[in-house]
């Protein structure tokens, strides 16, 4: 089928366009971009005040598969990433059992053909993520692993943690690091500060975090390995990383869409949908890790997507499991960030061509010839997220019943239509 896509914005921030344009999809890629095409075609899509953007890729996020299926499986993920914008979706390791050897890796894989979209996975850093012995890295690399992480779990000790960003280099794989103090971080459950103690729960202090980024961006400077600093969450931690950067070109660091777009006061009411780790932190900290994205410290935006079911969210915010969904709010959450003076452009590279840089993936971009992933948005489209309305498996999120503006109307992967809202396709 042949779909021509008239008078649409075009934002691709690896070609650098944003421009009105008509796009021809055909045989899977961009066959015809141009200012007028005038063709017959059996799809006629009018793009008048919407827009056409690469296809989204979260190089973090969790699918639960194999292990806890009742959460979310590859193929419920794959519906929920594509029906945000999604084409590329990256799985972290610690399913049950953990990504930690090829045979696992290799039905991550098998099932990923099921999907909707690409699905690609993390090898652990260490065998079953316990921190003690390193993963056979060699063996998942040749797996296909497009990195590897103990997400979850911080690698607490050093040498091992040295020793699997040295080997990493072998494959030119990027090492993603939880990096979090777990000894003073133990049993928390909120960042720590006067609203944790007014509320009763123990708290998370900054400094777990800051110690470890500080840790591993001296790691990655003795070793000259690639390292990838996951869900920074804090000012400080934003520094660390900027004054990193002036003397490193190995390290790369992101932030996740919540930790962008709340603070700590999500969890006043006891709400343990807004639970996450590390946890959400103050006014301060957003402001910073906006700065991060707006000056190029933060190179990527994520979802860290987290399904988990509503008996172990609802069995009280002390005993309730960290993490929430967040595949079909984040590009508009994301463009939320507008009000700053982000452009466009700019977040929308953020979540498509850095990762994909990061990860030595190829990039999606909208240009003749190129394959046909991209997303259908509408900037002004005002809509109410509703647990019907929800693919994943799990409705574990804060943004229940809240008011969004901006949604995905249809996406693409390679030159299919994936999603739709039923209102163009």
């Amino acid at each position: 089928m042949e779909i021509l896509i008239k008078n649409i914005r075009v934002i691709d921030p690896h070609s650098k366009t944003d421009d009105v344009l008509d796009i021809l999809i055909s045989d899977s890629v961009f066959s015809d971009i141009c200012k007028n095409i005038s063709r017959k075609t059996s799809k006629v899509i009018d793009g008048t005040g919407l827009w056409l953007i690469p296809g989204l890729i979260d190089m973090h996020c969790h699918l639960r598969e194999p292990g806890n299926e009742e959460e979310e499986t590859i193929l419920s993920g794959s519906y929920s990433a594509a029906s945000g914008g999604f084409t590329t979706i990256c799985c972290m390791a610690n399913t049950q059992p953990s990504i930690d050897n090829k045979v696992v890796a290799g039905y991550i894989f098998e099932q990923s053909r099921k999907a909707l979209i690409e699905v690609l996975p993390y090898g652990t850093v260490t065998i079953g993520r316990k921190g003690e012995l390193l993963s056979p890295m060699g063996e998942l690399a040749q797996a296909g692993v497009v990195g590897f992480s103990d997400d979850g779990n911080c690698v607490m000790d050093s040498l091992i943690f040295r020793r699997a960003l040295e080997y990493s280099k072998t494959w030119q794989k990027v090492v993603v690091s939880h990096s979090e103090d777990q000894i003073l971080a133990k049993n928390g459950v909120m960042n720590e500060g006067l609203l944790s103690t007014k509320l009763g729960l123990r708290g998370i202090p900054a400094e777990a975090e800051h110690i470890m980024v500080y840790r591993d961006i001296s790691l990655a400077g003795l070793t000259c390995a690639n390292l990838h600093l996951a869900h920074l969450t804090t000012k400080k931690s934003v520094d660390l990383v900027r004054e990193a950067k002036k003397q490193l070109n190995n390290i790369t660091c992101e932030a996740t869409i919540h930790h962008l777009t709340l603070t700590e006061d999500a969890l006043k009411g006891y709400n343990a949908n807004a639970k996450v780790s590390p946890p959400l932190r103050t006014q301060e900290d957003v402001k910073a890790l906006i700065k991060g994205i707006k000056e190029d410290t933060i190179d990527a935006i994520v979802t860290d997507h987290a399904p988990h079911s509503e008996e172990e969210k609802g069995s009280g915010i002390e005993n309730a499991p960290f993490g929430m969904v967040g595949f079909e709010t984040a590009l508009p959450l994301a463009m939320t960030l507008i009000r700053y003076g982000i452009k466009p452009i700019k977040l929308i590279e953020k979540m498509t061509c850095t990762p994909a840089k990061i990860l030595n993936l190829k990039p999606n971009t909208i240009t003749r010839g190129a394959e046909a992933n991209c997303v259908i948005f509408d900037p002004e489209r005002e809509w109410v997220l509703k647990k019907e309305n929800i693919y994943s498996l799990s409705k574990n999120t804060p943004f229940l019943d809240k008011k969004f503006v901006g949604k995905v109307l249809c996406t693409f992967y390679r030159g299919a239509p994936v999603y739709s809202d039923k209102t163009l396709l």
